[in-house]
């Protein structure tokens, strides 16, 4: 298949959340994603610490817990080295002493939504990723564990908290198992197809707004509040599947397997050659390594399942 000039893969357009140069004079606190969170708590507020994937640079989200109902967070514009945020909280937890001082809940690897049911809102963490693969350099996770937290502190809460409607609420959306048929990036926004990236001027942040984020809705809180995406993951639902197997050329002579999907070949940084082949009608995004004449590369399948509508598109 002939590959139009517009269609080339231009490295300098693609998204460029990147990860921070080792270099601190290099630092550009918008550059950057968040891949590592710590929560903490105090009886009034959560504390949310989250870092680069290096650990070098880290932020913090504030949220309170003492309002029942209302959900009242904040961001920390202070971009803090490794050392200021140790000092910071051990004067958080100095200052809190005396209501039980600071507490480590959990490790958290992004925010996969908030939610209010009848009262209280809810935090959706995960809490274990594993990485399933890689796209155009960019690390893909699934979920292994998840966990759902409620904000408000209990000295706080009202018998509806503890209603059986609230409670049968929270039971079914624990229902719903996050560690099937989800995958996300911290950096590639892969719930686009590779044209649109391609051809992306290298917007800030996630598109969320997409009809493949799975969690846009439960997000849009904390997105809002925050204005930005740092703090959350895109999920997409669908499956990947990466394969090591090495093919045939001859596997790619089959016209009805390729039908329908949309193909570009470039070079990798290995001097081999990546090939994505988008298919829309399966749920499945699969990866797959092969080897033409000794140089490899990859075939990726990604397909997503819609938001707005039903089945699999």
């Amino acid at each position: 298949m002939a590959k139009p000039e517009s269609m080339k893969l231009n490295s300098s357009k693609l998204p460029q959340k990147i990860y921070p140069s080792n270099d601190p004079s290099e630092f550009n606190p918008l550059s950057y994603s968040l891949e590592k969170f710590r929560l903490y708590e105090t009886r009034a507020r959560f504390y949310l610490i989250g870092s680069d994937r290096n650990k070098q640079f880290f932020r913090v989200l504030k949220i309170d817990r003492m309002e029942p109902s209302d959900l009242n967070i904040s961001e920390d514009p202070v971009v803090y080295p490794p050392e200021e945020i140790k000092s910071l909280l051990q004067r958080i937890a100095e200052g809190n002493r005396a209501t039980g001082g600071l507490n480590f809940v959990a490790k958290v690897y992004g925010i996969a939504g908030c939610i209010k049911f009848l009262e209280s809102h809810y935090l959706v963490l995960v809490t274990k990723r594993r990485q399933i693969g890689c796209v155009c350099g960019h690390a893909i996770y699934s979920i292994d564990e998840s966990q759902i937290i409620a904000i408000p502190h209990v000295s706080v809460q009202t018998d509806v908290a503890h209603s059986k409607t609230e409670l049968r609420y929270k039971k079914l959306l624990s229902s719903v198992d996050l560690t099937k048929d989800f995958f996300y990036s911290y950096t590639y926004p892969i719930m686009r197809s590779l044209q649109k990236n391609v051809l992306s001027t290298g917007e800030d942040g996630m598109p969320y707004d997409n009809l493949f984020v799975w969690n846009s809705y439960l997000t849009h809180t904390i997105r809002s509040r925050c204005k930005n995406t740092m703090w959350t993951i895109a999920l997409i639902h669908g499956h990947f599947k990466q394969v090591f197997d090495y093919f045939s050329i001859t596997f790619f002579d089959n016209r009805e397997i390729l039908e329908g999907w949309w193909c570009t070949v470039q070079n990798s940084a290995d001097n081999g050659l990546l090939l994505y082949l988008l298919c829309l009608n399966t749920k499945l995004l699969s990866e797959t390594r092969l080897s033409i004449f000794g140089k490899d590369f990859s075939v990726s399948l990604v397909s997503r399942r819609s938001r707005h509508f039903a089945g699999t598109r």
